[in-house]
């Protein structure tokens, strides 16, 4: 029996997710080629030489995790605006760190934003509380695409506690590459903002 490649584990990932969601599972290629990184073609903030750039933030729990992300985002062709923490040993609140990433995406500033703490829950409550902010937790391949596909994310947190930085990097550049499906997706993604722009005015 041939073994199975990552590639093609991934497309079966993604057809389950499809599948799941209520969406229509397309057939893998006859021959299957690894994605390259590209980043996704929808509208971008420029940074000097015309890059996307991606705000990224974290605690002192997400900070060496960060810093990896940050490397490896400028490896994918992206341009970084870095927003703390600067100092891996000093205990600081992820609020701050979630509010100023969440600040940049609302503000295009940056085209996306990318925040990390110990589990990547409180940093995704902070961010979501901010107009325009669609925040995700994603912690594999198949939440690294619905949350893009399905639900437009903008913002995407990570559980420095949880995963190891080989998943990270996978989910991060997968979030990244990964377009919005529009489609019967933009009606709810336009009831979410309904809801955000309905409360927000108390």
């Amino acid at each position: 029996m041939t073994p199975i490649t990552e590639h093609e584990l991934h497309q079966i990932v993604e057809q389950v997710v499809r599948r799941t969601m209520g969406g229509t599972p397309e057939l893998p290629a006859a021959n299957p080629q690894p994605v390259t990184a590209q980043p996704a073609a929808d509208a971008a903030v420029p940074s000097p030489g015309g890059v996307k750039t991606v705000a990224i933030g974290a605690d002192h729990g997400g900070f060496k995790m960060k810093e990896m992300l940050k490397a490896y985002l400028v490896e994918l062709g992206y341009g970084v605006s870095d927003c703390g923490t600067a100092d891996s040993t000093t205990a600081v609140d992820y609020p701050d760190f979630a509010l100023a990433v969440a600040l940049q995406v609302k503000e295009n500033k940056a085209w996306r934003g990318i925040l990390v703490d110990g589990a990547g829950i409180g940093s995704c409550m902070a961010a979501n509380k901010v107009p325009g902010v669609r925040a995700a937790l994603c912690y594999d391949y198949a939440t690294a695409v619905n949350s893009r596909e399905h639900n437009d994310a903008n913002v995407l947190t990570l559980g420095a506690g949880l995963i190891g930085d080989n998943l990270a990097k996978q989910i991060v550049k997968t979030w990244l590459a990964t377009d919005f499906g529009g489609a019967r997706h933009q009606k709810r993604v336009d009831k979410i903002t309904a809801i955000e722009t309905r409360y927000s005015k108390g």
